[in-house]
Formats: C-alpha cells, sequence, structure tokens
C-alpha cells in the first residue's frame, strides 16, 4: 500500500516531530536543573558540604517510649566503686545544722555516697625546676641533670604538647580555641606542631610499609586548600593505620609513590577515579559510587519503565552486596550467598537494553568485571569503601572550619601528626598517654627511633 502526503501535510508533520523532541530535550533540561537546584551540581553526587538545601529533617509523631524492651535488660546509671574513683571527698557534717521544718537539733546518721563525674579546667601551669648541676675539673665540662618530661630545649612540657596535638588534629578543636584554654600563643603552638612533625617526620615511610602489605586496603581523597589554593586530602587506610597526605595535585603521582612500582599483595578499595588505575594491585570498586549512578539515571528519567525496572532490579542487589559481609551467617552460607547475589548482578548488567543511561551503567560492569566482584570471593574485601569515608570525615570538618592549610608546612605537619594520632587510635591506644610517653622516652634518649615507640609490634 502506498501512502501519498502532501507537501504542507508532510511539512507540518515534520515541524510537530521537531517541537515534540525540542519539548522532550526542554522537559529533561529542567527536570536536570530542578534537581541541581535541590541536590547540587553534581547532582546525586554531590558531598554534603555544598548541598544547596538541607532538608530540615520532621520532628517525631509518636514519641519514643523510654527504656529497654520488653525481656532486655536495661542499662541504668551505674555506680562508681570506691576503688575506682579518682579522689574520695568527705563532706564535714555542720554542727549548728537545724531542722529546716521545727529548727530542732539534727542528730548524725552517717553518710550516704553521692556520685558526680567532674573535670577540671584546663590550662598551663608555669613551673620552675631547680635542676642539680655538677662540674667536672678534668674535661672542664659543666653537667645537669635532664628534666624529665620535657623534651631538649622545650619550653613546654609534654604533656602540654600532647594535649594540644590531639585536641586539634586528632579531636578537631580550632587552634585559637585551643590558645584561649591554654593560655599560650598562637604562634607558639604551630612552632610546637612543626618540631612535632619534625621528630615524627620518618614514621610514615613505616606506615607506608605496613599498608602496603595489608590484604585489604582502601584510599580515597576529598578538596583540601593550601595557600589559598585548591589542592587534595589524600587517604590511605586499612583497619590498623591510615596515612594522610595533603598535596595540591589530584595526579596519580601521589598513589603511585604510596603503593611503588613493585607487586603488591592484596586488594585495593576504591572508587572509580583513574588515579588508582596503575596500582599494582587487585582493585575492588566501591558499590556505593555505582549505586549512586543508578539512582541518579532513575531520578533523571522518572517516567521510563525501562529505567524505573532496571533500577528496581540493580540497586536492591548492589545494596545487599555490601551488606552481606555483616550479617551474622557463616562463611559458608556468605559465599553461597555472595556467588547467587553476583550471578544475578551479571545478568541484569548483561541484558539487553535499549536506553542509553541503561547502557552506560551496564558498560561499566562490562568492561570492569575484573574490578567488581573480589567481594565475592573473599569476605574480607568489602564492596564499599565506607572505612576511607569514615576515615575522612574529621578532616572535611576540618575543612569548613579552617579553610584549609595556610603554607606548605603546615600542610606538611597536618599529614604526620593526623598519620601518627589515627593510626595510634585505631590500634587502641590512649592517644594522649601514649603520644606523652613516646615523647618522655624520646626526651630520656633524643637519638631513639620513634616508629617503634609508637607502634610495638605488640601493641594493643
Amino acid at each position: 500500500m502506498v501512502l501519498n502526503f502532501c507537501s504542507v501535510c508532510f511539512e507540518k508533520q515534520m515541524t510537530i516531530d521537531r517541537l515534540e523532541q525540542e519539548n522532550a530535550r526542554l522537559r529533561q533540561k529542567l527536570r536536570t536543573e530542578e534537581r541541581r537546584g535541590k541536590e547540587g551540581f553534581f547532582l546525586s553526587s554531590t558531598p554534603s558540604s555544598k548541598l544547596p538545601v538541607k532538608i530540615t529533617t520532621p520532628a517525631p509523631t509518636l514519641r519514643k517510649p523510654r527504656g529497654a524492651r520488653q525481656g532486655h535488660q536495661g542499662s541504668g546509671r551505674k555506680l562508681i566503686e570506691d576503688t575506682a574513683a579518682d579522689r574520695i571527698i568527705d563532706i564535714a557534717a555542720d554542727p549548728e545544722c537545724c531542722c529546716p521544718v521545727c529548727h530542732g537539733i539534727l542528730e548524725q546518721k552517717g553518710s550516704q555516697s553521692r556520685h558526680v563525674i567532674e573535670s577540671r579546667p584546663l590550662r598551663a601551669e608555669r613551673e620552675v625546676y631547680h635542676l642539680p648541676k655538677r662540674y667536672c675539673p678534668r674535661c672542664r665540662k659543666a653537667y645537669h641533670t635532664p628534666l624529665p618530661g620535657v623534651l631538649p630545649r622545650s619550653l613546654y612540657g609534654n604533656a602540654l604538647i600532647t594535649t594540644a596535638t590531639t585536641m586539634h588534629y586528632l579531636h578537631g578543636i580550632p587552634m585559637g580555641r585551643i590558645c584561649e584554654q591554654i593560655g599560650i600563643g598562637p604562634g607558639s603552638l604551630v612552632e610546637v606542631f612543626h618540631r612535632l612533625s619534625r621528630l615524627f617526620e620518618h614514621v610514615p615511610e613505616g606506615l607506608i610499609e605496613q599498608y602496603r602489605a595489608a590484604p585489604v586496603k582502601h584510599a580515597d581523597e576529598t578538596g583540601w586548600r593550601t595557600e589559598g589554593k585548591n589542592g587534595y586530602a589524600w587517604l590511605f587506610a586499612t583497619p590498623a593505620l591510615s596515612i594522610f597526605q595533603f598535596r595540591k595535585t589530584r595526579s596519580a603521582e601521589v598513589p603511585r609513590a604510596i603503593f611503588g612500582q613493585e607487586p603488591l599483595p592484596g586488594t585495593l578499595v576504591v572508587d572509580r577515579y583513574a588515579g588508582y588505575n596503575k596500582a599494582p594491585c587487585a582493585i575492588q570498586y566501591c558499590y556505593a559510587h555505582l549505586l549512586r549512578e543508578v539512582d541518579s539515571v532513575e531520578q533523571e528519567f522518572p517516567d521510563v519503565a525501562e529505567v524505573k525496572a532496571f533500577a528496581s532490579t540493580l540497586a536492591p542487589l548492589l545494596a545487599l552486596a555490601m551488606g552481606l559481609r555483616n550479617q551474622h551467617i557463616s562463611d559458608q552460607q556468605f559465599y553461597a550467598a555472595s556467588a547467587e547475589v553476583k550471578a544475578q548482578i551479571i545478568a541484569a548488567v548483561e541484558s539487553p537494553a535499549a536506553h542509553l543511561g541503561i547502557r552506560r551503567i551496564q558498560n561499566i560492569f562490562r568492561e570492569h568485571a575484573s574490578r567488581l566482584y573480589h567481594w565475592a570471593a573473599d569476605r574480607a574485601i568489602p564492596a564499599e569503601n565506607n572505612l576511607a569515608e569514615r576515615d575522612l570525615r574529621p578532616t572535611v570538618i576540618a575543612r569548613k572550619v579552617s579553610f584549609g592549610s595556610q603554607s606548605d608546612a603546615g600542610a606538611k605537619t597536618r599529614g604526620i601528626l593526623m598519620s601518627v594520632l589515627v593510626t595510634l587510635k585505631k590500634r587502641g591506644f590512649d592517644v594522649t598517654t601514649r603520644l606523652k610517653e613516646v615523647l618522655d622516652e624520646i626526651a630520656r634518649n633524643p637519638t631513639q627511633n620513634p616508629f617503634p615507640l609508637l607502634f610495638p609490634r605488640a601493641g594493643p
């Protein structure tokens, strides 16, 4: 059958088709701009610090019941035993105390205990030590007793140094607040931090060797300004250590310096940033970033049934893969379940699709299959990079407060001290106590290597 159209009708139909296509493009562009207004320029990948509008969490309509659930043992306030108390204070009774009702004389009835948790104001104390001085008439040299707990030629004691360092680099307290509490100037405090970083300058080298030998390694990076210029804070971490590097570049030379050139054991868990692609070990891509990609496509095309069906199939599988290793199941059950989830993911990404958004995500899984399923073969390998994300969160908060480092020396100091302090915390040490013990030992013998003092093989 031959259909004959007049030229006018044909031109009208062409105009209608063009306008419908343009209308669809404009609707898509408008939808994207509306999402950017709510979610930020990078849509679902926008960091929380750059969200244009933060949705206020609505107040719960029903009040949560107090106490433990029926059949569960509650955890109320625990009493402080006399042996565990830092000090026991006896309050003397007032002999002239009278009854507030009848004004009669009160009789003594013993005492009762009241448990209180108190703190003392943090401030610097000025101390003067009188040190014995000796003289050798044969050598014609004077000798004095070394001062315990103070580094050579240091005005500040080790307790003050460790307290200020942990407050700033571990707990994120601004330097101005520390100066107000301790009572010393910011210039002196900065010099204290720089001297401590020079003392621990080679400690990250030992941590890098341990990082390279770890069976599971994590890496991530975030923005960090130095001297007012954009740069990056790099993190290389395991459950037992963290290495921070503050650099002005995001190039692959930073991870290359950490990983080296020789093949390494274990698996590196990262996002899909190309700077990690040349790492000389196996790579596992983070499923949380891929799940964000799937959610983004679904939000971008909410009216397309094919996209909705694909997202509803793949998104739950990715979420299940990320949480499977933490379920209370045996290793045998885990590997059986992981094999099934992996097969379902492969089936979803190998199924034919017409939509370009779906095919783009499918191509990620097809082209990088060797970097997507290590979690299914080894339960110790996570399918997400949450460890690195959590380790970087304090740095992100510090970036909001301090706006970065004021100099290259400050960035270097921050990297060294944060690597030391966070690693001590991960290994179960009381950071302030441990750091002071190490400084006291170095004060007795300044030529010692600080690495085995900080991280003994038989540590926690």
